[in-house]
């Protein structure tokens, strides 16, 4: 890891490394130590670096989405994808890990009621190398059980060429501060 990441020192939102958040000053909050409060709407984290290989690809899909373009490499050269491409819940599940490693706080992370909107924008290959790129739109306190609030997201998958291949619209269900203690 880097200095950057080991210190948590925010970045610009347009630069590769995480966590990052808009502004200049430092977060107050470390993210796997936040709960529903320490949350910003506005806030974006860019983070990860997954490289996508041809076995990951092949293996994911054998056992998940077995469509020639996903599993065989000749069929998949003779399809409109022109060669092997990631399965789009290949990608969703190494979103999912990424969001996991770097966002969601063990503390207070309590899972999600659901997405709201899912798109896959370009293909992945293997070769890509992948991050995500995540934006806090809105939050609320639940009306009825305090102890808990929702946050929506809109994370974006970029490649290495900081093309975005999937977005992802959700809710987040997090623990407040005030019920933990």
């Amino acid at each position: 890891p880097t200095l950057r990441r080991i210190l948590g020192i925010l970045a610009r939102p347009d630069q590769p490394e995480g966590p990052a958040r808009t502004g200049s000053t430092r977060m107050t909050v470390p993210l796997k130590e936040r709960y529903f409060e320490d949350y910003a709407v506005g806030e974006v984290f860019v983070y990860g670096d997954h490289a996508i290989t041809e076995e990951e690809v092949v293996g994911f899909a054998r056992r998940y989405d077995p469509q020639p373009f996903h599993v065989d490499p000749e069929a998949a050269r003779d399809s409109i994808y022109g060669g092997l491409i990631a399965s789009g819940w290949m990608t969703g599940a190494v979103m999912m890990r990424m969001l996991v490693d770097h966002f969601i706080s063990p503390l207070s992370g309590m899972g999600s009621p659901g997405i709201d909107e899912l798109r896959w924008h370009k293909p992945v290959r293997p070769g890509d190398r992948l991050r995500v790129r995540l934006t806090l739109l809105d939050k609320r306190r639940s009306a009825t059980r305090p102890d808990r609030g929702l946050i929506q997201v809109q994370q974006e998958a970029l490649n290495q060429d900081g093309e975005v291949v999937m977005t992802i619209r959700s809710w987040g269900l997090y623990r407040c501060r005030d019920a933990a203690t």
